[in-house]
């Protein structure tokens, strides 16, 4: 059985007030709240005060990204060993952002997954397609290129990865795939983490849905049978639309 796993991804958003404010907001909505994993992932700036205000309850700390280096001459960077320090339990990788904007590839992201994997860090780790390459028939083909080179080479356990689906033409837009386009591309992914690995594994591994998810749409998503949970944007920003969403039974 699938803990249902519900990420909120602050993305570059919060100075340490508004976290602060947030974090103690959050925390009574969700108290005493079972049968979800809760991550909140905010900026560098504010995992070590966040860490501080989860401590003692179920909410976990995740990161948006990292370095592949412990340590160096890398000016600019964090290293996993650091966000480990921090509290963080999770990281964010291959966001369609750092894809698109920071011009990351799958080399890269590669490198940063076995970072991750090499400090018990989990890695959440973002596939998916443009809107021009779902409208040339390429989804299925791209997701599977990025999954191949993303996990070139490694091997975890089921509970160390979660995937996130992120149809790139449905973030921040406002438009969302509909359920049966997250399930039809969640079960792909479910299926072809079968061929690279083992079926064992790949009924295991949580796969989450992200783009323009929100309380109205969440219940929707997660009556699927392969989706395991969200990663949520802008929808996060607010402590009480996250626990809505957070609370979607």
């Amino acid at each position: 059985m699938r803990t249902p796993l519900i990420v909120a991804n602050w993305k570059m958003n919060k100075g340490l007030n508004d976290a602060q404010q947030y974090g103690q907001e959050l925390l009574p909505i969700l108290a005493g709240y079972t049968g979800v994993e809760v991550v909140v992932c905010p900026p560098f700036t504010s995992l070590t005060l966040m860490n501080q205000i989860f401590r003692g309850s179920e909410i976990k700390l995740g990161a948006q990204n990292l370095f592949w280096e412990m340590k160096g001459a890398y000016t600019g960077e964090i290293s996993p060993a650091m966000l480990v320090d921090a509290g963080c339990t999770y990281v964010i990788l291959g966001h369609s952002e750092r894809r698109q904007i920071m011009g990351e590839n799958d080399a890269i992201i590669n490198r940063k997954v076995r970072a991750a994997l090499d400090v018990a860090l989990i890695p959440i780790l973002c596939v998916g397609e443009t809107l021009q390459e779902r409208e040339n028939n390429r989804a299925r083909e791209v997701v599977k290129d990025q999954l191949t080179r993303d996990l070139k080479n490694i091997t975890f356990a089921p509970q160390g990865l979660v995937i996130a689906y992120e149809p790139v033409w449905a973030i921040g837009t406002g438009v969302n795939a509909s359920s049966d386009d997250a399930q039809e591309m969640i079960g792909f992914i479910r299926s072809y983490l079968a061929k690279l690995y083992d079926q064992e594994l790949a009924d295991s591994v949580r796969i989450l849905y992200g783009g323009s998810v929100k309380e109205e749409n969440i219940a929707e998503f997660m009556s699927e049978v392969d989706v395991d949970g969200a990663l949520v944007g802008g929808a996060s920003l607010q402590a009480n639309s996250f626990a809505g969403i957070v609370r979607f039974k």
